[in-house]
């Protein structure tokens, strides 16, 4: 089977704060990834979303370590959309000004 990412991701667990951006709906969703790469991130939840929808999210690193790879202040703010989803959660394309470069060489 042939690799479908174009990067990879590092399984890490952050702390997020997901409001789905929607005319009929204003939900907000403290959660926490599985796994975060330079485009995207995969969060474990039992909350669905229809694929499209779009996100605002706010990072928070848990340890100042992580700072090598990612600005705390480029993970506030971001949006993406939602991409895929599974019964155990759904993944997130982040737009492309919130691309975590620290992370593109991994």
């Amino acid at each position: 089977m042939a690799k479908r990412r174009k990067h990879n991701r590092i399984e890490i667990p952050l702390h997020v704060r997901l409001g789905a951006i929607s005319k009929d709906k204003n939900k907000v969703l403290d959660l926490t990834t599985k796994n975060i790469s330079y485009t995207g991130a995969f969060i474990p939840t039992l909350t669905s979303f229809p694929k499209g929808t779009r996100f605002n999210l706010d990072f928070t690193l848990p340890t100042d370590k992580l700072q090598e790879f990612m600005d705390p202040e480029s993970l506030k703010g971001c949006t993406g959309r939602l991409v895929r989803s599974t019964p155990q959660g759904f993944a997130i394309q982040f737009d492309k000004e919130c691309q975590i470069e620290g992370l593109k060489a991994l």
